[in-house]
């Protein structure tokens, strides 16, 4: 059994099943559900908010990591807290005073991420990397799911692999866009900690089946 974690990302389940589908994922090897949260203004998408992380709250058995593709996210830290989220990241773009965001998400009790889109550097993490439990690496550009994987991410994880292992940081790296049965060998031996899959687990046969095989399969 590797041990990594997968966080399958709710974005490609089927939302009229959306009991029935967390159900299979409590009953998963699975490890958090990953919820994607769109604007329509900072991503070309509108997903779901808050009403909704709360419901899915109400029925996961599993850690809820929620991801913020949203303008001025720390007018919400508060109200994601309260619907249940565990772990909530921002992205570098949305956020002026990015320590005070993961300071402020932090004191609310709730593990804090930075998201980097593909074009933004890991460099730019040098002073904000030691305030975070977990980076997110975007592998494709965000607001849809299904999009195609872009190869120089791995040479990003590898670089923030190398930065955090240098300073001795317990910080994850998490990987989200184009995550496959096909790449993930790949991704993991780049560095990262856990990934986010959305089409490769539900527009599969059986899901169930298919994060069992990312799960035990031999790395």
């Amino acid at each position: 059994m590797n041990k990594y974690l997968l966080a399958p990302s709710l974005l490609s389940c089927d939302f009229a099943n959306l009991e029935s589908e967390i159900t299979m994922l409590n009953n998963s090897l699975a490890d958090w559900l990953h919820l994607d949260i769109m604007d329509g203004v900072f991503v070309p998408n509108i997903t779901f908010g808050q009403p909704i992380v709360k419901q899915i709250k109400k029925y996961s058995q599993k850690p809820l990591d929620v991801h913020l593709m949203i303008v001025e996210p720390d007018r919400y830290f508060d109200d994601f807290k309260q619907c249940g989220a565990d772990i909530l990241t921002v992205h570098y773009e949305t956020c002026t005073h990015l320590n005070r965001s993961i300071t402020k998400i932090k004191e609310l009790g709730m593990k804090a991420g930075v998201v980097l889109n593909p074009h933004t550097s890991v460099d730019l993490l040098e002073n904000i990397i030691e305030y975070c439990d977990m980076i997110l690496i975007m592998s494709v550009n965000p607001g849809f799911g299904g999009q195609k994987f872009i190869s120089n991410s791995l040479f990003k994880i590898a670089k923030l692999r190398d930065m955090i292992d240098r300073r001795s940081s317990k910080c994850l790296i998490e990987v989200d866009g184009g995550v496959s049965l096909d790449n993930y060998r790949q991704i993991l031996d780049a560095g990262a900690d856990v990934l986010v899959a959305g089409n490769a687990i539900f527009a599969t046969d059986n899901s169930l089946q298919t994060i069992e095989r990312f799960k035990t399969e031999l790395i």
